[in-house]
């Protein structure tokens, strides 16, 4: 049909400009249901009514149609008919941003949104709508602004017989049907409380991030950690809100994450900020909060607060969520009253924060994330339910997690080919048992370092070879240098630690050595595989010298668990009490942070400060050891604790030989046979020599610790060879350890 020109004018009544239709005389019959008007350059499609009081050539818009047309009063604009495509222009989904036309008519009522969604397609069904449009909506006697955002068509493979193709195109110009359905938002600073589920898939998709992942993040070996942190804080702000005020559910408002330095409790807490679709979050280091002004620290935690507090009054709770981190929490809060001779800056601190979390005045959009490596020194009523009670602890990542984490930090090498094709990611993971991630990011640091420091020209100047440095690859060997010289776990095995006491290895001079072998083989497999005995405690017991501790580093080291740490008293020479108290707390404190760990307590007597004069010792650390000994490790964790001791009349008397699962004797060597293996495995002595030592102590009672007999060894050995097995067996004799019929026949 042809166009027309006509004149705009005002809409005649203001009921018909609450209808969204553009109207014209009703003698008017040159157009039909729906009409395009052209105002220059641009063209808008209404819904189109007739009236009486509207003169011929006239067409009336209301005030909300012109603001959006930018039209004038008497402007001329061509108007023609137009037919919609109901098979692609059919409005599935509506998307609108509500609030009150004007706003001195704002009040606090909760207005139900779906409710309104069908007062809508009631009011407004079979109307033409475009993406933009603004209009006057009323609805419970009061008018409100209403903006169209987005819309959706319904999917035209639903009219076939085949199925649905599940993606709904967008439209910019559709047609409101009965079936439609209409999303209310409220709008940008708006004070309007929608409730009801027709305004909630926005709200449910808008806090997170719809494509952030884990390699995107930088974060590995994290997975547990993350989905653990949604259930409990995420999952009621995710989900539909008057679901949640129907449960009677409240927002988790703190999470507390804590773990050993270096396992990405920062990160993550960084990244959560990221993915959510929150304010930006606040970070707040500890110290800074800290000032030398009375009362300035109170007012720093104020500040921090304030926003929320403020859009919480305007906008209740349609307010967006605020996020606040702090870094090493701990330094502000202390447990109150600790600090004897104090101010009390620390305690005023807890107090205000505490009354901000979760005071009289509640707010309902705050997150408030802690980090600590010492949860130990926060306050206990911080970390109660309705404050930071999500409590994470970031530990060492799992080999699956740190296969996440090479993966990470080696992609960008992977992808321009600067990582050569020997390295096994899944092979560095298992060599890298109780390294953090801080620790593996360094591990790739140093084969990086390793591998560029091949193309470096050694002569007067430092410079890089050219030619050679094109073809850098960063290979296994590079890695497996930077393990063994470089990169040393902090929370792991320390290999120097038990090695001194095997490197003259084990001296397996009968069975009873192979004995013990099994025995701690046996136990190590127990601690393993065994889920009901996550605490395995042996002590080995025997004479001085029998090698007790060698024995005791060597099960250790055969077990291969991730941590194995040595408790020994040369460590602690010059330690207090308590100082030594805490040595030990803190080394099975560690232990419990890896999934397997062995601790070796050596030389117990030693460490109880024990004399028999007296007898005197430290009962402050035997009942810290005695605690210790039969602590179970925290759900998941392992632990196999072995002791040594050569006084086990004395750990009879202090109870303390019911601490451990079980006993295992190590004696000495007693047999003339015995010595002759041990000498023949040690290699000093010839085989003639060894003859002559075998005649001399035949039919002998012999009483002598392998290391006591390794140390005789090496006197005699210092003689000229004629002299030596008379002087071997001379030292055996002074030692007591051999009758004095002993001789020499050569």
């Amino acid at each position: 049909m042809a166009a027309r020109i006509m004149q705009a004018a005002k809409c005649p009544t203001d009921e018909l400009s609450l209808t969204n239709c553009v109207v014209i005389n009703e003698k008017e019959q040159h157009f039909e249901e729906h009409v395009t008007v052209r105002i220059s350059t641009h063209k808008y499609v209404f819904t189109l009514k007739r009236h009486p009081s509207v003169n011929l050539g006239t067409i009336g818009f209301s005030l909300p149609q012109r603001k959006w047309a930018v039209l004038s009063i008497g402007q001329e604009v061509e108007v023609t008919s137009y037919k919609f495509d109901k098979s692609r222009q059919c409005i599935s989904t509506m998307m609108v941003d509500i609030d009150f036309l004007q706003k001195k008519n704002a009040d606090s009522n909760t207005y139900d949104s779906d409710k309104m969604a069908i007062e809508f397609i009631l009011h407004f069904n079979n109307q033409a709508f475009s993406c933009g449009q603004q209009l006057v909506f009323s609805f419970s006697d009061k008018l409100f602004n209403v903006k169209i955002k987005d819309m959706e068509a319904m999917d035209p493979s639903i009219l076939k017989a085949g199925q649905a193709s599940g993606k709904k195109p967008k439209v910019e110009i559709g047609l409101l049907l009965a079936n439609s359905q209409v999303i209310f938002e409220k709008s940008p600073d708006s004070s309007m409380t929608l409730v009801g589920k027709a305004k909630t898939r926005g709200s449910r998709q808008s806090i997170i991030s719809p494509d952030w992942n884990f390699e995107k993040m930088g974060i590995g070996g994290l997975d547990k950690e993350f989905s653990d942190i949604f259930r409990r804080a995420f999952a009621s702000r995710v989900f539909p809100p008057d679901i949640v005020e129907q449960m009677g559910c409240k927002h988790v408002k703190g999470i507390l994450l804590y773990g050993p330095p270096g396992c990405g409790k920062t990160l993550m807490a960084r990244q959560i900020g990221k993915m959510l679709k929150a304010r930006e979050p606040k970070i707040v280091n500890g110290p800074e909060i800290l000032n030398k002004y009375v009362g300035e620290s109170e007012a720093n935690i104020r500040k921090l607060f304030a926003d929320a507090e403020d859009e919480q009054k305007r906008l209740g709770p349609n307010s967006g969520l605020h996020i606040i981190i702090f870094d090493e929490i701990d330094a502000i809060c202390k447990q109150r009253g600790s600090m004897a001779g104090s101010t009390g800056v620390h305690d005023t601190v807890v107090n205000q924060l505490l009354s901000k979390i979760d005071g009289v005045e509640q707010l309902n959009n705050i997150l408030v994330i802690g980090m600590t490596n010492r949860p130990d020194l926060i306050d206990e009523a911080l970390l109660r339910p309705g404050r930071l009670e999500v409590k994470m602890e970031i530990g060492l990542p799992d080999e699956k997690g740190r296969i996440q984490i090479l993966n990470i930090h080696t992609a960008r090498m992977r992808q321009n080919e600067l990582l050569a094709t020997d390295v096994d990611i899944e092979e560095l993971a298992v060599e890298t048992k109780n390294y953090s991630g801080a620790e593996l990011e360094g591990l790739v640091r140093a084969a990086q370092s390793t591998a560029m420091n091949r193309h470096i020209k050694a002569s007067n100047t430092v410079e890089v070879n050219i030619e050679t440095a094109e073809k850098l690859q960063v290979s296994r060997l590079d890695f497996m240098a930077s393990l063994s010289n470089d990169i040393k776990p902090a929370f792991g095995t320390n290999q120097e630690d038990y090695a001194s006491y095997i490197m003259n290895g084990i001296i397996r001079w009968g069975d009873p050595v192979s004995a013990v072998l099994q025995d701690g083989e046996l136990l190590v497999k127990q601690t393993k595989d065994s889920d009901r005995t996550p605490l395995v405690s042996v002590l080995l017991e025997g004479p001085p010298n029998s090698g007790k501790t060698a024995l005791a580093a060597k099960i250790s080291e055969d077990s291969q668990f991730p941590f194995i740490k040595i408790c020994s008293p040369d460590k602690m020479i010059g330690h207090s009490e308590i100082a030594k108290c805490q040595a030990i707390k803190k080394i099975f404190e560690d232990a419990y942070k890896s999934q397997l760990s062995c601790v070796v307590v050596d030389d117990i007597e030693r460490l109880l400060d024990f004399v028999p004069i007296g007898p005197r010792f430290s009962n402050l650390v035997l009942q810290a050891l005695l605690v210790l000994l039969k602590k179970p490790p925290p759900k998941g964790r392992k632990l196999l604790i072995i002791g040594t001791t050569s006084r086990k009349d004395v750990l009879q008397e202090m109870e303390m030989l019911d601490a451990f699962s079980t006993t295992i004797h190590i004696p000495n060597i007693s047999g003339g046979d015995e010595l002759v293996e041990a000498l023949e495995l040690l290699g000093s002595f010839q085989e003639n020599e060894r003859a002559s030592i075998a005649r001399a102590v035949k039919g002998q009672r012999l009483s002598i610790g392998i290391k006591k007999l390794l140390m005789l060894i090496e006197m005699a050995a210092q003689m000229d060879h004629s002299f030596r097995v008379t002087k071997f067996l001379s030292l055996l004799k002074d030692e007591g350890a051999l009758g004095p019929k002993a001789s020499v026949v050569i």
